[in-house]
């Protein structure tokens, strides 16, 4: 009876490179009727997901190796129907956009709990009523944006994106290693 109670469960697969985190919230989601299996890294997941695709799955976006970026465009190719939250510590517009184009429900900036990432599966829709930013972005933040855009164009590629943005790649990569300014 117990295999039975268990099969009815949702599978969700929790990947982050952050082992802290994933050993926080993989028995918070447990305890929401989840059946979690967990990876730290995008390869290991893609694994996991083609031996039995999770109909939720949570990706951290930046992680070493490939990004999860390359996780929510190989799990929608698997299982179109897969709901599929991507987290990060470093939001901007421009991967929000790439997460959702490739197969993401919804997209979250960390910190964030496990209510917030079961309402964001449960969204179906945008939120007409959220509110509008007050004040434009600052210089920094459209930087930010600006070079997230590019990296993503020169598919997060540092060097392509050096080359086309004509900077240095170590510059480049010193500004993408700092934490976005707020907006």
């Amino acid at each position: 009876m117990n295999a039975h109670i268990a099969d009815e469960k949702p599978t969700l697969l929790l990947v982050d490179d952050d082992e802290d985190f994933l050993n926080a919230l993989a028995p918070a989601m447990t305890k929401r009727g989840f059946l979690v299996t967990t990876a730290n890294s995008a390869e290991s997941a893609f694994i996991l997901a083609q031996q039995d695709a999770p109909e939720y799955a949570v990706v951290d976006l930046k992680m070493s190796g490939n990004s999860g970026l390359v996780l929510v465009r190989q799990l929608a190719s698997l299982e179109a129907g897969t709901r599929i939250v991507v987290l990060t510590g470093f939001a901007s517009i421009t991967t929000a956009i790439e997460a959702i184009k490739l197969g993401a429900t919804h997209y979250l900036a960390k910190p964030v709990d496990a209510d917030e990432i079961v309402a964001a599966f449960e969204k179906k829709a945008g939120d007409t009523e959220i509110e509008l930013a007050a004040t434009p972005m600052t210089i920094d933040r459209l930087e930010w944006e600006h070079l997230q855009r590019v990296l993503a164009e020169n598919n997060g590629n540092i060097s392509a994106t050096a080359r086309s943005l004509n900077m240095h790649r170590r510059s480049l990569q010193r500004k993408l290693n700092k934490n976005p300014t707020k907006s």
